[in-house]
């Protein structure tokens, strides 16, 4: 993964805590695929957030990042092994049954990592997955799909046009495995909408050029259509799934 595109150090507390957990159904069709769980890779792993579900099976978890801050901020256990790594490694031949790449993968040099078929064993299998632009509320989504694609849009990598095209464009040369449709929600304060939208690498890159986070006004925008204390904010997921061979 290219140093430049490291989008989310400066803010990896925030990461850590605001950005959502992955639905255990999905966890459950990959696992249910999986034909040994001795040692898995979850790569760009971020804040560890799937490196600590992936370890509720697995004897031993790798798990690599780019960023020193995100995994000085990643959940801790003794069976995940954190290193600082990014789309090569010096992993040994045939390690892994399980590869997994979690709202990240459009920031590799895919060719360069698709060095899993020499450290996958055999029948082992890649899980590329992400969530595209959430929604709440017809009046709030709205209004963010306005903040999304004028306001911070001009500040998106080039990049996030694979998220928005939810994975269908990436090259994927595996025997891939047909996938159900996933989504997730969860239950979130204003404070907590407005937390996760802070860590959008466009808001960083919008407050590096402009000194004034765009949040604040959004939030000032769609504050009269905050129902309640607590509001069902939903991701649309989607998943690449395949075997290596």
């Amino acid at each position: 993964m290219n140093q430049s595109k490291d989008r989310f150090s400066d803010q990896a507390r925030e990461y850590a805590t605001f950005r959502p957990r992955y639905p255990q159904a999905l966890y459950d069709f990959i696992f249910s695929h999986v034909k040994k769980f001795d040692v898995a890779w979850d790569a760009g792993t971020g804040n560890g957030q799937v490196a600590r579900d992936l370890s509720k099976l697995f004897s031993t978890v790798y798990a690599t990042d780019i960023s020193v801050k995100q995994l000085a901020n990643a959940y801790r256990a003794d069976t995940i092994m954190y290193s600082l790594a990014g789309e090569e490694t010096e992993f040994p031949d045939g390690k892994f049954n399980l590869i997994t790449v979690a709202q990240a993968i459009h920031w590799f040099d895919m060719p360069k990592f698709y060095e899993v078929n020499r450290v996958a064993t055999k029948e082992a299998l890649l899980a590329v997955w992400g969530y595209s632009l959430l929604s709440i509320t017809a009046p709030i989504d709205k209004r963010l799909q306005l903040f999304y694609t004028k306001v911070v849009g001009p500040y998106w990598d080039a990049e996030r046009k694979l998220i928005d095209e939810q994975y269908k464009t990436i090259p994927f040369p595996f025997v891939e495995i047909p996938t159900p449709e996933f989504n997730f929600s969860v239950e979130w304060t204003l404070a907590e909408f407005e937390g996760y939208l802070s860590t959008w690498s466009a808001v960083q890159k919008y407050i590096q050029a402009n000194h004034k986070n765009p949040v604040e006004d959004f939030m000032k925008e769609i504050h009269p259509f905050w129902n309640g204390e607590r509001q069902t904010v939903t991701f649309p997921l989607f998943l690449r799934f395949g075997r290596i061979e």
